[in-house]
């Protein structure tokens, strides 16, 4: 009878209710984690321009070519948490926005593959090749997470910038990863793990000793179209 009279009175006095999860709270400006990015397919191809496999998506609305991820934090008091935005392949503005998702793109591959932005050697450019956009697919590297409004004027997370081998917060991030992976390189990005150990050899290994260098903001996916 005590047990009926409890979830009467559960369901009349709400005092003593768990607080809700805020799964709806944004991720605090300036939060640093490991990411993993994933392509929803949208089956826009052009093979003129390298865009293969059904990766791209093309809106009927404005004729941008863009693609659509979700960035998936692994680790931390919000691992699990997923943010989502466009990189941008095209857009009938101009030549921006692809530029941008290009500087996006190749901050990616810097970031997962521990290649130094500076480094040109012959091994750090092969590093910065895909053979399509499968290859993003289920990459995970570093990054800084921002806030800012949609276009419908809420605020939502982003992902403000890719945090590459320059930066000073660079070397930690991979230890966690190296850490999380068992030390083995092997966690469930099986492809970005082994870019990982296959370039590491070409660049520096000290991430600790750089300065992270203004030029890198344009690694923000987040634009308007």
């Amino acid at each position: 009878m005590n047990h009926d009279n409890h979830h009467q009175a559960a369901w009349s006095d709400f005092n003593d209710a768990d607080a809700q999860q805020g799964e709806f709270n944004l991720i605090p400006k300036g939060t640093q984690a490991l990411v993993r990015m994933a392509i929803k397919p949208g089956g826009h191809d052009d093979a003129s321009k390298g865009w293969t496999g059904g990766y791209a998506t093309a809106s009927d609305e404005t004729g941008a070519v863009f693609l659509s991820c979700e960035f998936v934090l692994l680790m931390g008091p919000f691992a699990k948490r997923k943010i989502w935005s466009n990189v941008g392949l095209h857009s009938n503005k101009g030549p921006t926005w692809a530029q941008m998702g290009r500087s996006f793109i190749k901050a990616v591959l810097n970031s997962s593959r521990n290649i130094h932005p500076d480094d040109n050697s012959p091994e750090a450019q092969r590093a910065r090749q895909i053979r399509s956009f499968g290859d993003l697919d289920g990459t995970e590297f570093a990054a800084r997470i921002g806030i800012e409004k949609d276009g419908q004027g809420e605020y939502r997370n982003i992902i403000r910038l890719v945090i590459e081998p320059d930066h000073k917060e660079y070397a930690d991030l991979m230890q966690a990863k190296l850490q999380r992976d068992g030390g083995m390189g092997g966690g469930s990005g099986g492809a970005p793990a082994t870019a990982v150990s296959t370039a590491a050899a070409q660049a520096p290994q000290s991430g600790a000793s750089y300065t992270p260098r203004p030029g890198n903001v344009q690694g923000r996916p987040a634009w308007a179209q």
